[in-house]
């Protein structure tokens, strides 16, 4: 990428296959990776840059990469992208900088993602943190949501660039203030790069069943105005995860980090250091 890049751009590890993840590393310490959502433009730095240099300052060696087929990351032009996929991708990153021990962090796909991952690979995930994480409904549910619904009917629009960036996350914060220019600006170049598999519906598994298999220890929030992943989710870790946690927070939509960030970043460390 060139120095035109909407986000900074950081380090690319070759994970086979010629594909290539993005990422930002950043402080020294036990491992968090932090993994985005899904939705137009989405990246790891975009989602949590107002995150992950505070777990750095609390002794941590934050991972942000860019799921593939997102940011800076490779797009796979494939006609459909799949929870498989993007385990592949994260794992490739893992083993490309030799991590074990490791705690996820990841929000809507990207909690999904890190559910899948810790079942996948049970010795590596040592820790969850999880953000109104997909993959405990059925797909039905998810399309029902009145956020994913105003995703897909503003995709199918023809609507492109800042206009149809600020149309589709409108719905995501409860407090639609906090979606700044400065985000939108971030996003829209990169939805522009991204293949239709980003954006259109994906094969995500309902992974309920299986919480009972995790491992590890988990902690979690939920915004009681979620608009994308029903609230009740939180119920289903928590009746069926062996050592679960979850964080009910009010006026709050799907972007929990950003819209009570202070918040959020000291209860996760606090969880990181004492459990």
């Amino acid at each position: 990428m060139t120095q035109t890049s909407p986000i900074p751009v950081g380090h690319f590890a070759d994970i086979g296959n010629g594909q290539k993840v993005h990422y930002h590393d950043q402080g020294e310490g036990p491992v968090v990776i932090f993994l985005h959502g899904a939705g137009g433009g989405a990246s790891g730095y975009s989602n949590f840059k107002g995150n992950f240099p505070v777990f750095a300052a609390a002794g941590y060696r934050c991972i942000v990469p860019d799921l593939l087929g997102f940011g800076l990351s490779s797009k796979p032009d494939i006609p459909q992208y799949d929870l498989d996929f993007f385990i592949a991708g994260l794992k490739g990153l893992i083993d490309a900088l030799g991590l074990k021990d490791i705690t996820l962090l990841g929000n809507s796909l990207g909690g999904a993602v890190a559910l899948g991952a810790a079942l996948a690979y049970p010795d590596t995930v040592s820790r969850l943190i999880l953000m109104a994480p997909g993959g405990v409904e059925d797909l039905d549910t998810y399309l029902a949501m009145p956020g994913i619904a105003n995703m897909f009917a503003i995709y199918k629009s023809g609507k492109t660039g800042a206009e149809a960036m600020r149309a589709v996350m409108q719905m995501q914060l409860y407090d639609p203030s906090l979606l700044s220019d400065e985000i939108i600006n971030e996003r829209a170049p990169i939805a522009a790069t991204q293949t239709q598999a980003a954006r259109s519906v994906m094969k995500v598994p309902n992974m309920t069943e299986q919480l009972a298999q995790l491992r590890c220890p988990v902690f979690g929030f939920w915004g009681v105005n979620d608009l994308f992943n029903p609230v009740g989710g939180a119920m289903k870790i928590m009746e069926n995860a062996p050592q679960a946690r979850m964080l009910l927070v009010n006026q709050c939509g799907h972007w929990v980090q950003v819209e009570h960030q202070a918040m959020f970043n000291r209860q996760c460390i606090d969880f990181l250091q004492n459990g």
